[in-house]
């Protein structure tokens, strides 16, 4: 397969390599970008992949709750530009859908467009989006919504950036406080800021865990650092700068941003106002959707998949 320019271009722009080593690692796996990333890595040439980057269109996350907020929902909808992104009569539509999936029961993207449009009687969410697209003239997509549910505490909601980031933040607790609130706040803010991936160790995935020994492996091992050490400092070091990483994608076992010592992590920090509270509380789980992310300028065509949206 021939390597183009714009392949290891994109290929840089998602590892920080150099543009020889981005090169090397494409026509080392066939052109395959995924795989190239892992060779990067494994070199030690590459930070952690970072698909999320590639942002394919703009738009704004909501999050919507009920008065309770015993349940909320976060979206996502997108537009071809950021000028649109700011149009008022985007966001108002926007803020309409967030309150539709808020109650909707429906279980997938395209069953909540095919479901009738609350905010307009006789016509459904897709028929309503393009009457939106019709009206503000650029194409639209409602990409995704979650809901989030907690019955023995509540939800907290975060937006950052005017709607480029939106977070969901679970709180199971048998007190309701500001202090608990702000609390809850503090914790949305950090998954909006440090991206991690699960709530807790339990969570990961063993797959996932397997799969990233095997790059450590592959960096130590590449490392002339360690040449000739034993089988059991290697294996020390591997498992050691895989807990870190761990560490790092785990919320609560994150430093807690807002931390005076730069050392406490959140799970001390939820215990720390737990205490002061007396109050039994458990972060049971988050959401956290970023504008475009996981989206690809190069493989996907927008207007075409907002047309096959559209039943076009």
């Amino acid at each position: 397969m021939a390597i183009t320019a714009a392949m290891v271009k994109e290929l840089r722009e998602m590892t920080g390599a150099g543009m020889m080593d981005c090169k090397k690692a494409l026509t080392a796996t066939e052109g395959n970008m995924d795989e190239a990333v892992d060779f990067l890595r494994e070199k030690g040439l590459a930070t952690a992949q970072k698909k999320a980057s590639r942002i394919a269109a703009e738009g704004i996350v909501a999050t919507a709750l009920t008065e309770d907020a015993k349940k909320a929902v976060a979206v996502e909808v997108n537009a071809e530009t950021d000028f649109v992104a700011k149009n008022e009569k985007f966001q108002g539509y926007v803020a309409q859908v967030a309150a539709q999936a808020l109650t909707t029961k429906a279980a997938d993207i395209d069953a909540f467009l095919a479901e009738e449009w609350t905010a307009e009687p006789g016509k459904t969410v897709s028929e309503a989006l393009a009457a939106q697209i019709a009206v503000i003239g650029e194409n639209m997509k409602i990409r995704r919504f979650q809901q989030m549910e907690e019955q023995n505490g509540f939800i907290a909601s975060y937006i950052h950036m005017g709607g480029k980031i939106g977070v969901l933040v679970d709180v199971e607790t048998d007190v309701i406080n500001d202090e608990i609130r702000e609390m809850a706040k503090n914790l949305a803010m950090q998954v909006a800021a440090l991206k991690p991936i699960y709530t807790n160790n339990s969570e990961v995935d063993e797959t996932y865990k397997a799969h990233e020994l095997e790059i450590i492996k592959a960096q130590i091992e590449n490392d002339p650092k360690m040449a000739g050490k034993p089988e059991k400092v290697i294996n020390g070091a591997v498992m050691g700068r895989l807990n870190k990483q761990l560490k790092e994608i785990c919320l609560l076992d994150q430093v807690y941003v807002k931390a005076e010592d730069g050392k406490q992590l959140v799970s001390a920090y939820v215990a720390q106002v737990a205490k002061a509270n007396s109050a039994n509380i458990a972060i049971k789980g988050f959401v956290r959707f970023e504008t475009g992310e996981g989206l690809e300028k190069k493989n996907e065509d927008f207007t075409a998949e907002v047309a096959k949206q559209m039943g076009l």
